[in-house]
């Protein structure tokens, strides 16, 4: 009997440099929605952004020689495409006309606790594990925290931060549930071609969601203000062609979970750009809610885990 070759795993420093790509341009790109949609209305902007984007990349694949996929795997690949970036990210830059970027990151810090949530074949560990519900007390009474004291008049007291906020927590439920669904849907096609796909769909859906709000009743091209224009450009080559490709290629090589750790990060880059190019106002309460976030994050992300449990995943990712 032969032995069969034992695969070589993806390079250290490219798994590096791809989660840095995650960690450092992924924070950035809220301040950049936060410039973006002061011409652009979001739904266009979403569309713009991901129809350009993934244009771009489709247009890569094919040069390459890669075939257009099935409607079938299309359709599958879509799927992934409408929860991550449709819904999640465009209720970023829905909410971002309503809520600072900094306010809106720390709420999309939640993610994590809703990767672990929601990965069915996980609960019988996650919900049997103390530190991992303690995770979750600890991450949602930050949010909760957004709501408490004198913080609570910035939303209770503004119906839009509030529907703002909503639509956030619906975005990130979204984008864990579309990450899932990408990493366990094994379809055929690179990873390129899949965030192509899902570019597309992405964009061709924004195009159909902003004619239903009527964004183009107020907007035309030539109100594009030129800082707008460098953001959108921003968002398009460092946000999406650079760090969702990181994302999904993350995705398919290491744990969703360990994958969602983005969110530790991004955040504080969040913030610390509104407050210095935008002059977003911080207070020590929200500073605090971050901090008990991140720490139910990492509760969570970082609690023992048996070696049992160790090798029934490995075994599930290569099912």
């Amino acid at each position: 009997m032969s032995i069969p070759a034992i695969e070589k795993g993806p390079s250290k420093l490219l798994v590096l440099a791809a989660f840095a790509a995650l960690y450092i341009i992924w924070g950035s790109t809220y301040l950049g929605i936060r410039i973006s949609i002061k011409t652009i209305p979001p739904f266009f902007l979403v569309a713009c952004r991901f129809l350009v984007a993934g244009a771009m990349l489709l247009g890569w694949c094919l040069f390459k020689g890669e075939k257009v996929p099935s409607l079938k795997v299309f359709s599958t690949i879509s799927v992934g495409g409408f929860l991550m970036l449709f819904m999640g990210n465009g209720a970023v830059s829905w909410a971002e006309q309503y809520l600072p970027s900094g306010i809106a990151a720390i709420i999309v810090a939640t993610v994590p606790l809703w990767f672990v949530l929601l990965d069915k074949g996980q609960w019988k560990f996650h919900f049997s594990n103390k530190i991992i519900i303690l995770g979750f007390l600890v991450g949602f009474s930050g949010v909760l925290l957004l709501f408490a004291g004198k913080g609570s008049t910035d939303f209770l007291g503004d119906k839009m931060k509030l529907v703002g906020f909503f639509v956030l927590i619906v975005g990130t439920v979204a984008w864990a549930t579309g990450s899932l669904y990408s990493k366990y849907k094994k379809v055929e096609a690179s990873v390129t071609m899949k965030a192509a796909v899902q570019m597309l769909a992405a964009g061709v859906i924004s195009v159909f969601a902003g004619l239903v709000a009527s964004e183009q009743k107020h907007f035309s091209f030539s109100q594009i203000s030129g800082s707008s224009f460098a953001a959108l450009l921003y968002l398009i080559i460092m946000g999406s062609l650079v760090g969702y490709m990181s994302y999904i290629w993350l995705l398919s090589v290491r744990p969703a979970s360990v994958v969602g750790t983005y969110a530790y990060v991004n955040p504080v880059v969040a913030v610390f750009l509104g407050w210095l190019i935008v002059d977003e106002q911080i207070t020590m309460q929200q500073i605090v809610a971050l901090v008990v976030i991140l720490a139910g994050v990492i509760l969570v992300n970082f609690a023992p885990e048996p070696k049992k449990a160790v090798i029934v995943r490995e075994a599930e990712s290569v099912v």
